[in-house]
Order: structure tokens, then C-alpha cells, then sequence
């Protein structure tokens, strides 16, 4: 029986593939890729959710855009859904 090879790294590296899941996915001709069932269920990703793609330093980001949905409630803390509703009559006035 083969004894299992010793993985030896530091402590930033143990911290590292703890705080954050690698996977690896293949990109097809089209640049197409599959995101991995356990991210897509962590992050609430299904069929017809839109992802921001943002270029950063250390590569593609892929985050999940927030809808209208979301954002429902966003603004309590600073007016009523009353409140809220005479203001944005006030915008569109202006701009007609």
C-alpha cells in the first residue's frame, strides 16, 4: 500500500485554499465555461442570472449582478416607500 504524499505549505498558503475554493474549468472554442454546481448553489446562480465580468489585476471576477429584486428595500433607512414614491413622481415631472 503507497503512503499518501506529505503536502507541505505555509501558513499564508493553508489560509489561502481555506478562505477561498479553487476549481479548474475548461473554456471552449466558443469561451464558453461551466461554473462548478457547489459555486452556483453557494452564490444562488441559476439558469437566466446575470453575472457581472470584471477584469482585475488577478484575473476575471464572475459576481452575480444584483436585480431590482435585490435592491427592494434598499432605501428604508432613508424615506418611506411614501416618501420614496413622491420624489421619484418630482423626478420624472422634471424631466418631461
Amino acid at each position: 500500500m503507497r503512503m499518501p504524499e506529505t503536502l507541505i505549505c505555509t501558513t499564508s498558503e493553508m489560509y489561502y485554499t481555506k478562505k477561498f475554493m479553487k476549481n479548474e474549468v475548461v473554456v471552449t472554442r466558443k469561451g464558453q465555461t461551466t461554473i462548478p454546481a457547489k459555486l452556483r448553489m453557494r452564490h444562488k446562480i441559476e439558469e437566466g442570472t446575470r453575472l457581472e465580468v470584471i477584469d482585475t489585476e488577478e484575473g476575471i471576477l464572475f459576481r452575480p449582478r444584483k436585480s431590482t429584486i435585490d435592491l427592494a428595500g434598499s432605501g428604508s433607512e432613508y424615506a418611506t416607500p411614501e416618501e420614496m414614491k413622491k420624489l421619484l413622481d418630482r423626478i420624472r415631472e422634471e424631466d418631461v
